[in-house]
């Protein structure tokens, strides 16, 4: 069985269509565990609706709020399925997705299974495609191709994983970027992943959504990359540190500088460059180093747009004050 884990809260006009897409599944052995983390609007309802037509299928519940961490990991610890699955209460996905990674899953005795992302906008449209690992094989097993690690995306929503990952893992409680801090610990427990390269997993782009306030919550990124970094020293991939210094570049510095520049606080600003300038020193990483980091075979910074080349060339030059009339 698989349990598909969809975490609430205040999502009126997108729940239904998200749960349409699960209670529909062509896989038949699946629970869809729903948790109501305090919704203030009328998702509570739509839940109990759907529990209702579907009592076979879901499994509602509601909780004092507490966040996407504690929603998930209360999901997690009533899931009953040999296999998870998270999907966000305002994203929806194909019919057979969880039929095809629960197959490969079996197939390869992968631990995690992995599916592309489409971006679409409210009305269904394709915005932007999210190749997860181009030009691999189905079956991959880490030990050959531990590249895999420091080039993956760790998103939770388009993984399918074996319930046995979580038995002495959750999501850390009370911080932003927990699927950085997480996912990557699991993946140290796995010998092989698979993938498949179809875009199963849709993540919609919300225009009602209030544009998120980029505070130092951003500094989460490098304390994540720090409990990474603990947990991979115990692992069997220990003596693989050129991966672990390209993980360390691409989410300690490429993905907290993409939310290093919103922060519109310049006194913040200036405390999480001073952060991440300690961060990069007691790594010894060099600029080289970052300026040569290659994802799937591609140098990273050449393959982004203009606009985002020019911010990291000069933050990396130490233009601060340049960067601010840029972005």
């Amino acid at each position: 069985m698989v349990s598909i884990i969809v975490p609430v809260y205040n999502v009126e006009n997108y729940l239904a269509k998200c749960l349409d897409s699960l209670v529909n599944q062509s896989l038949q052995d699946i629970e869809i565990i729903v948790v109501d983390d305090g919704s203030k609007d009328r998702s509570g309802l739509i839940i109990q609706e759907y529990a209702a037509q579907f009592p076979n299928k879901i499994k509602p519940f509601t909780k004092e709020n507490g966040g996407l961490s504690d929603a998930r990991n209360f999901g997690l610890d009533r899931a009953s399925g040999e296999y998870i699955g998270f999907v966000d209460s305002d994203d929806y996905v194909t019919l057979t997705m969880f039929e095809e990674m629960l197959q490969l899953a079996e197939k390869h005795q992968a631990k995690m299974v992995i599916c592309n992302i489409q971006k679409v906008d409210q009305n269904g449209q394709v915005t932007q495609k999210l190749t997860q690992m181009p030009n691999m094989a189905e079956k991959i097993e880490l030990e050959n191709h531990f590249s895999v690690f420091s080039d993956l995306s760790y998103f939770a929503c388009n993984k399918l994983f074996k319930k046995e990952l979580f038995d002495q893992k959750r999501f850390k409680k009370g911080v932003h970027f927990e699927d950085i801090q997480l996912i990557p610990q699991l993946l140290l427990d796995c010998h092989v992943i698979a993938q498949t390269q179809n875009f199963h997993y849709q993540y919609l782009e919300r225009t009602d959504s209030i544009t998120k306030t980029h505070t130092e919550k951003g500094l989460d990124i490098l304390k994540a990359v720090k409990d990474v970094e603990a947990t991979f020293e115990k692992s069997t991939y220990a003596h693989k540190k050129k991966e672990l210094k390209n993980f360390q570049i691409f989410e300690g510095v490429y993905s907290f500088l993409a939310y290093f520049a919103f922060v519109k606080d310049e006194k913040i600003s200036n405390k999480m460059a001073d952060e991440l300038a300690i961060f990069i020193k007691e790594r010894k990483i060099n600029i080289q180093d970052i300026l040569s980091y290659s994802r799937f075979g591609k140098n990273y910074l050449l393959s982004l747009p203009l606009k985002k080349k020019i911010f990291y060339l000069l933050f990396f030059a130490g233009q601060r004050k340049l960067i601010r009339r840029i972005i």
